[in-house]
Order: structure tokens, then C-alpha cells, then sequence
């Protein structure tokens, strides 16, 4: 065993490597070139341009589906300002946040303390009033005349879990400084959630909205074109593979953070398998990987209901050649509710998972209608079926069932 790891190893060095630079295919890679977003570039810049005269530019807030350069085209373009603030001694700061990181953005509190630490402040994890952690925040920048841009990266998640109040509080930072101007710049994959805050706050909010289209199959060739120069030794990928991976992602609503994903899994690949090159197959084993991987993840992330109402929809499809209905699923999730001393939801609460289930691609809910019979959803599984022993383990596993 020892002597097969240590040949295992060597032939990592001895073998000519595929990769040059495999960052280059990383979701935090910024290139120097962001190819089909010049238009979204330009907006984002112009908008933003004034803070080098020290003027509080309009907030932004930029929608677009996963994958479509909105976080990538935000930070090269305040990365650009900031260095040309810098350069020419302009007091202009930019502070970055992911709203999905626990411990930092899921309570105002934590958000607040967060920003007031990023200027040198000292607030303790707990245990302050939310109003006196504003004013230690408020005190920190404004001690001098300064441009502060907050970027809130996935802002819907912040206020599904904050409630609007804290972008009504955000809006109206710059009216308690006396020196320093705030703006905001707000990133979300859903385009309706601004519409669903609260009118006062959407009134504060004095925002112009960018959005980004999903990418073509062509344009994300293109891409991963531009990323593959970087990312691999000459002669270790060619064309029709970087074509492969921009036609799979096309599928995916064109995602780029897809397509970028296929090709260095599908590079990993090959590199185990002792190849010279990438070659289309490795694609192929790289899509079936990823999606593999993505469901299992999805499924973890799960709460305790839902994990059972899935378990219950694979049982029963797996046990019936018939179509199967929400009535075939609940009577089968009363059983394992049972079995497992759990909570018992009723029918309709049991249907909106199923709809949630299906939303999350995980199975497929088709309304039918009955006639005089109403209408009823025909569910049927969506997963891999060489994955479906793997889902039933890990629900197994999680719900000992």
C-alpha cells in the first residue's frame, strides 16, 4: 500500500502537470479581462465615478441569476476605483460582505460590528445595545472626510434573515455623519425581492438597478477561452472542450461559475487518470460529478421536513410503476412521522414542500388537471437514479430512519 501511494505521488511529479495556474478557473479569480460585461462595466463606473470627487454617489443594487458576473464585474470595478484612490491619495474605502456567512451577517448586530471592526473599531461579540453599535460604527468613519462603499453581496439573504428595518437603517447612515458619505451597493439573485420590502424603506432606498442577463452558449465560450490561456499548459485542452463545457452551462440558464466548475473538474480528471490533455469524455464525467455532488449537498441542507417528505416521495416511487400523487406521498410521510416520534405537518403544509422539493430541482411536480376531479400534482424524481441509494443513506443517516 505504501509503495502504490509513493508511486502515486511521483508520477505527480514526473508527469507533465495539465494545470499552469488552476486559480484562474476559481469563482475569486478576478481576470484582467471580463469578457460580455463591458456595458455593465461602464454603468457600475459611472455611477460610482463621483466618490473620486468625494461626492456620495446613488446606491446600486444589481440583480441576475447565479453565474452571470455580478459579484466579478462589482469588485473589479471598486478595485479599479479604490487603486486610482489610493494612487492619488483620495479617501475612498470599499468593505465587501456575503450576506450567506454566519456569524457575520445574520443578525444586525453581528453586520454592524463587523463593518466598525473592518475601520480598526473594537465592539464585542455581544452584549451591546444594536443602537450603540451603529454609534461606535458612525464614530469610526466619520472622523474624517471619507467615501465609504458597502457592498452587500446577496442582500436578499441579509433581509430574509434581518427583515428590512436594516436597509431602512443603512439608507440613512449618511444622515447621522458629519464628515463621511455611506452608499450602498446591493447584489441579489432575485430580481423580486426589492419588490416585496416595505414601501418606506423602498422610497429611502434612492437605488438605480443594474441587471445582468444570463450568459449565451457563444459568450461563455468565449470565456472559459479567455480563462483556459491562463489556466492550463499549451496543448493540454483544445476547442471542442472548451465548447463542451460552454454548451452544458448554456443549460444551466448560462452560468458561468458553471462552466468555469466543468472545465477544472473535468481538468482534475484527467490529471488522475494520467492524461495528457482534457478530452470531451473527461466533461462528460465532470458534469456527472458536479451535479452529483450539488444534489447531495442540497439534500444536507435540508430541514428535518422536508429530508422526510423527500425520503417519502423515493420510497414510494421506488415501490410504484403508477403515477403518484400528493395523497400517495402524505400518506407515506404520516407512516415515517410515526416511526420516527416526529411533528406531523398537515397536507397542504406537506404539498408546499413538495413544491419547495421541486423548486430546488430535486423532483418534478406537474399540476394535471382531473376534470370535475380538480387538479392534482403528478411528482415523479429528478435526481440521478445511479444517486438515489446515496440520497436514501445520507436521509437515513440524518434522520435514523
Amino acid at each position: 500500500m505504501q509503495n502504490s501511494l509513493q508511486q502515486l505521488f511521483e508520477s505527480y511529479i514526473s508527469n507533465k502537470p495539465i494545470f499552469a495556474n488552476k486559480s484562474a478557473l476559481s469563482i475569486k479569480y478576478t481576470p484582467s479581462i471580463i469578457p460580455h460585461r463591458e456595458q455593465r462595466i461602464n454603468q457600475i463606473a459611472n455611477i460610482l465615478a463621483p466618490a473620486i470627487r468625494l461626492e456620495k454617489p446613488s446606491n446600486i443594487f444589481i440583480y441576475g441569476k447565479t453565474g452571470t458576473g455580478k459579484s466579478l464585474v462589482c469588485n473589479y470595478v471598486t478595485s479599479q476605483l479604490a487603486n486610482l484612490a489610493k494612487d492619488k491619495g483620495i479617501p475612498v474605502k470599499t468593505v465587501y460582505i456575503n450576506c450567506k456567512l454566519r456569524k457575520i451577517a445574520d443578525t444586525e448586530y453581528r453586520l454592524v460590528a463587523h463593518l466598525a471592526r473592518h475601520f480598526g473599531r473594537t465592539v464585542p461579540a455581544t452584549g451591546l445595545p444594536t443602537d450603540e453599535v451603529y454609534r461606535l460604527f458612525y464614530e469610526t468613519i466619520d472622523d474624517k472626510e471619507q467615501i465609504v462603499l458597502i457592498v452587500l453581496d446577496e442582500i436578499d439573504k441579509l433581509i430574509s434573515k434581518c427583515g428590512d428595518e436594516i436597509l431602512y437603517n443603512f439608507t440613512r447612515i449618511s444622515q447621522e455623519l458629519k464628515n463621511a458619505e455611506v452608499s450602498l451597493i446591493g447584489i441579489s439573485n432575485d430580481l423580486m425581492f426589492i419588490d416585496n420590502i416595505d414601501a418606506r424603506v423602498r422610497s429611502s432606498l434612492n437605488e438605480e438597478e443594474i441587471i445582468f442577463p444570463p450568459y449565451d452558449a457563444l459568450q461563455l465560450k468565449d470565456i472559459l477561452a479567455e480563462r483556459a490561456k491562463i489556466a492550463f499548459n499549451s496543448s493540454a485542452i483544445d476547442e471542442l472542450v472548451i465548447s463542451k463545457c460552454a454548451a452544458y452551462a448554456a443549460r444551466e440558464h448560462g452560468d458561468a461559475r458553471r462552466a468555469l466548475d466543468l472545465l477544472r473538474v473535468a481538468g482534475e480528471i484527467a490529471e488522475r487518470q494520467g492524461c495528457s490533455k482534457v478530452e470531451e469524455r473527461h466533461v462528460d464525467m465532470a458534469d456527472e460529478k458536479i451535479e452529483h455532488d450539488r444534489v447531495i449537498e442540497v439534500i444536507k441542507s435540508q430541514p428535518t421536513q422536508s429530508k422526510v417528505v423527500l425520503y417519502s416521495i423515493i420510497e414510494t416511487c421506488k415501490n410504484r410503476k403508477n403515477p403518484i400523487y400528493t395523497g400517495d406521498i402524505f400518506n407515506v410521510y404520516i407512516g415515517k412521522c410515526t416511526l420516527m416520534g416526529e411533528r406531523q405537518l398537515t397536507q397542504r403544509r406537506i404539498s408546499d414542500l413538495i413544491t419547495e422539493l421541486d423548486t430546488l430541482g430535486l423532483i418534478n411536480a406537474k399540476v394535471i388537471s382531473m376534470g370535475r376531479g380538480g387538479r392534482k400534482k403528478e411528482i415523479s424524481l429528478a435526481v440521478p437514479q445511479a444517486s438515489v441509494d446515496k440520497i436514501m443513506g445520507i436521509i437515513k443517516e440524518d434522520l435514523v430512519v
